[in-house]
């Protein structure tokens, strides 16, 4: 009989006593989510999408410590897109090809795990991750269903079809919880699907309310599309959305109209595409629009992170929106009425001449795809994209992580066939020139730059602030990185063994703070030793 340690029998049992507890989460508590920031309840940390967190353990001082504690590895392949939950030290994330998660915090000990079963059919898919109220956990499909999982078993408690996937639909966003409803988009915008953003009740999964992105004929917008057009005209809603609690009003992205990079059979502004709505909630009512790219051929969607900031705006405190759009250009607007107060460039653009006053671009001449091939910037996949930006409310600091890579659109009418491919054009890079990534910190009140780093390659890493004066990065050939908040500079990197095309996140349990981040087929989690 082999001798026990003591050591490690106390250490098992304290480990067992203090083990994570069902867990709630009321609206009220998402609300006040920044007030915990130990925790991390929604998709962005918080209804405002700063993905900042008031935890300050690991420092600029102290950075070059970090340390990998644990990882956990899924048992699929594909990019690894999760955010995580965190819950008072129980931890909830997702995988793609439909699994679902629970882990302990602390130690990344399997809590239980939940795997989906697509139909028949349907093509593997990423996911992004969960949403949570009260004690239930909210999770979209590759199918186009939202299905609802007890928290402290990953039980399935309801699934609701929200599209067909045979039409192309598909759901690959974080759902948001906002009072009673949970709100969702869909994916499938180069598969000429007709867009919209719907809310179902969080207890029955009933369907309370659809918002179509796209208007029909006799509706207002319905006049900026082609004949029948708006049928198959896209304008997806696949990232997750924000939320502004005293407005009682969400804030949604909507992606390019199809066909993908061909305009001549939808001519028009072909609304509400590239563009940012707001809705109430509980109705799915749209109280104003504003759209970025009127008529896009280029897929410069609207689908980047609305982040909402309270700021003085020329002397006097403004509700502000505020986007890194796709289309290369910085966006700030009035998050009330929908205002448009600024545009800047904050990456290399060959396509706007000027904005009027009410933020209409005029495009330059020349920059539509062509048979001979047009030179562009920014590249098909932007500027910005779904990668997440951050804001350090001390510094006063937007970081907009970004692609540097321009391209050579061409040009061919598209055949619409249902649940294929609806794409007009072929895109290539441009090949005497070399893509690469940056972190860039702006003003948010200029859009002007204050500093920025540099990756080799273009990646899909998202950022994340810390009160301890860190910005977190991650970028396409594996690299997790701290820089200084403050002045961009590298305090730390590890090499994870694979692309990271997330966001990380920081958390607090028994006063230790963590780090995580999704890269390969591993959740990678950090502490100070």
């Amino acid at each position: 009989m082999r001798p026990v340690c003591p050591a490690l029998f106390l250490a098992a049992a304290a480990l067992a006593q203090n083990a994570p507890y069902p867990v709630d989460v009321p609206a009220a508590r998402i609300v006040k989510a920044l007030d915990e920031p130990q925790n991390w309840l929604t998709y962005f940390g918080d209804y405002k999408g700063v993905r900042h967190r008031a935890l300050n353990q690991v420092n600029t001082a102290n950075v070059r410590n970090l340390r990998v504690d644990w990882i956990f590895q899924i048992p699929t392949t594909g990019r690894f897109e999760t955010v995580p939950l965190v819950v008072d030290g129980v931890m909830f994330f997702t995988a793609q090809n439909g699994h679902a998660f629970s882990v302990d915090a602390r130690s990344g000990r399997q809590l239980w795990h939940y795997q989906y079963k697509p139909t028949e059919g349907t093509a593997d898919g990423l996911n992004r991750g969960l949403a949570i109220l009260n004690d239930k956990l909210y999770m979209g499909t590759v199918d186009g269903h939202l299905v609802c999982l007890d928290s402290k078993n990953g039980q399935l408690l309801w699934n609701a079809e929200v599209a067909s996937a045979k039409a192309g639909y598909s759901i690959t966003l974080a759902p948001l919880a906002v009072k009673d409803k949970i709100i969702v988009g869909v994916g499938g915008g180069e598969f000429g699907i007709r867009g919209f953003i719907d809310g179902y009740d969080a207890k029955s999964g009933q369907r309370a309310w659809r918002l179509y992105t796209i208007p029909e004929k006799g509706e207002p917008g319905g006049d900026t599309w082609q004949a029948d057009s708006w049928k198959r005209g896209g304008a997806p809603t696949w990232m997750t959305g924000t939320y502004d609690p005293d407005l009682d009003t969400v804030y949604w992205g909507v992606g390019n109209p199809g066909p993908d990079l061909y305009g001549q059979d939808r001519l028009g502004d072909n609304l509400y595409s590239c563009s940012v709505v707001a809705l109430d909630p509980t109705t799915g009512r749209m109280k104003w629009h504003y759209q970025f790219s009127p008529h896009d051929t280029h897929d410069w969607d609207a689908n980047e992170t609305p982040m909402l900031l309270d700021l003085p705006w020329k002397g006097q405190m403004r509700k502000l929106l505020v986007q890194a759009n796709r289309n290369a250009f910085f966006y700030v607007l009035d998050r009330t009425t929908g205002e448009f107060l600024m545009a800047k460039s904050y990456a290399r653009q060959t396509w706007l001449k000027e904005f009027d006053a009410k933020g209409r671009p005029t495009p330059l001449p020349d920059t539509e795809p062509s048979e001979q091939g047009t030179r562009l910037c920014p590249g098909l996949a932007g500027g910005a994209n779904w990668m997440a930006p951050s804001y350090n409310p001390d510094l006063q600091l937007f970081y907009v992580p970004y692609r540097e890579q321009c391209d050579i659109y061409f040009s061919t009418p598209p055949k619409f066939v249902e649940g294929k491919a609806y794409w007009g054009t072929a895109t290539r890079g441009v090949s005497d020139e070399k893509e690469w990534g940056v972190v860039k910190a702006l003003d948010p009140l200029t859009g002007e730059g204050k500093w920025e780093f540099k990756f080799y390659h273009a990646g899909w890493g998202g950022t994340m602030s810390t009160t301890g004066g860190l910005v977190f990065a991650g970028d396409a050939d594996g690299y997790l990185v701290a820089l200084d908040a403050k002045s961009g500079q590298l305090l730390w990197k590890l090499q994870t063994g694979a692309e990271i095309a997330t966001a990380p996140i920081t958390y607090m349990v028994n006063g230790k703070q963590y780090v995580t981040i999704a890269s390969g087929a591993a959740l990678i989690t950090l502490s100070l030793p």
